[in-house]
């Protein structure tokens, strides 16, 4: 399993102005090599190379380097190729389409730039990096990073690191391929209903409340609106600042409820059953007050970070259908809208059957959860 590990770097100023002016040199290579794959029509790296490696290497690039910048030029046309083709910037003829597909990929000046081993190598023992620059070789760069963090990247680490500038400070993201953990045969399913007004609500009774992180989302959206509205300087100076807190608070509490439901899924040796909930947000159509609130839910955060921590933890993860699972009775199987009289309640027509809306739909995801589980096995033992 293949997961990144962020540590932060110290450069000293002069160090700093090593590294800015690399990424400066990388990006406006980028840039150039994109234009040409635009101009030509060559997006495959190989054939890009045949008509932008000299040019990149005359800019002052190293060898390594100038591989680095082309590759990184072909990967961004065929993720504009997939995204594309899936839809994501809209049907043909669309303004957004027709914006992204009349013009080269561009690339900031500090754009993250990627490096190998032959143009980074680690020093775990004085927490040093050495980093190739345009002005020559960069030695004892120190970085930091969590114990576990630090540990991981040191037994390993593999692969490419991209050095990132973000806001004034310096990361480098390091790939690390983990050994794959057997997955336990589970005994049963944690079913997982994630939503709104509760992030997440486990079939066990758990509930992770979302008022609070909901409360932080819209005093954020106020605050950007009022400043936006204001469009002083030190108003747009505050909005800098603040641009990517409220992801981080999403985030952090992302990964606690995830290592919590991950914990309790290993301790009493069950799977962890979740909704497939691709493309909700093509699917779904709420009143306008609504959908800032729903395109803000990271759902799919959640998600990916219980299948990672579960992952890494041995824990069997399976996506179900989650059509009708809000109105499904648990106890005896009745669907019918009227089930729901409120968004937290639910009060079965047929059985009487009541409890927690939220608690009844994860029950209802376990239940799919084993089933499925059980039916991909079974498919897996005959062939």
């Amino acid at each position: 399993m293949k997961l990144v590990v962020q540590v932060r770097l110290l450069p000293t100023p002069e160090q700093v102005a090593a590294l800015e002016a690399t990424l400066r040199a990388c990006n406006d290579a980028a840039n150039f090599a994109s234009a040409t794959a635009f101009t030509t029509g060559d997006r495959r790296e190989y054939a890009l190379r045949k008509h932008t490696y000299r040019e990149v290497k005359a800019r002052g690039l190293g060898a390594q380097a100038a591989q680095h910048v082309i590759k990184k030029v072909a990967d961004a046309y065929t993720t504009l190729k997939a995204n594309i083709r899936a839809g994501n910037l809209g049907s043909e003829g669309c303004a957004r389409r027709i914006r992204a597909e009349s013009k080269p990929v561009a690339f900031r000046a500090d754009a993250a730039q990627p490096f190998d081993d032959r143009c980074l190598s680690w020093d775990h023992t004085a927490r040093t990096v050495s980093i190739w620059t345009t002005t020559g070789r960069v030695k004892n760069v120190a970085f930091v990073g969590s114990l576990g963090q630090l540990k991981m990247l040191a037994v390993y680490r593999k692969g490419e690191s991209d050095l990132v500038c973000r806001d004034g400070m310096w990361f480098l993201y390091a790939t690390c391929e983990i050994p794959d953990v057997p997955v336990t045969e589970p005994d049963g399913f944690i079913g997982v209903d994630v939503g709104i007004a509760n992030i997440a609500t486990t079939s066990d009774g758990a509930r992770h409340c979302g008022k609070g992180l909901n409360a932080v989302r819209h005093r954020n959206r106020e605050l950007r609106r009022r400043l936006q509205a204001k469009a002083t300087k030190s108003a747009k100076r505050l909005l800098k600042k603040r641009r990517r807190r409220e992801a981080r608070f999403a985030a952090d509490t992302n990964h606690t409820i995830a290592k919590q439901i991950v914990t309790e899924a290993e301790r009493t040796g069950r799977g962890i059953a979740l909704e497939d909930l691709g493309g909700i947000r093509d699917r779904v159509r709420l009143r306008k007050p609504q959908r800032v609130t729903l395109h803000s839910w990271s759902f799919h955060q959640l998600g990916s970070f219980i299948a990672y921590k579960a992952a890494l933890h041995g824990v069997a993860v399976i996506h179900v259908d989650p059509a009708y699972t809000s109105q499904t009775c648990s106890a005896c199987g009745h669907v019918d809208k009227a089930n729901r009289p409120s968004q937290a309640t639910f009060s079965c027509t047929s059985c009487g059957f009541a409890e927690h809306a939220d608690v009844n739909a994860a029950r209802n995801i376990a239940s799919r959860g084993v089933a499925g589980w059980a039916v991909s096995h079974a498919a897996d033992d005959a062939a």
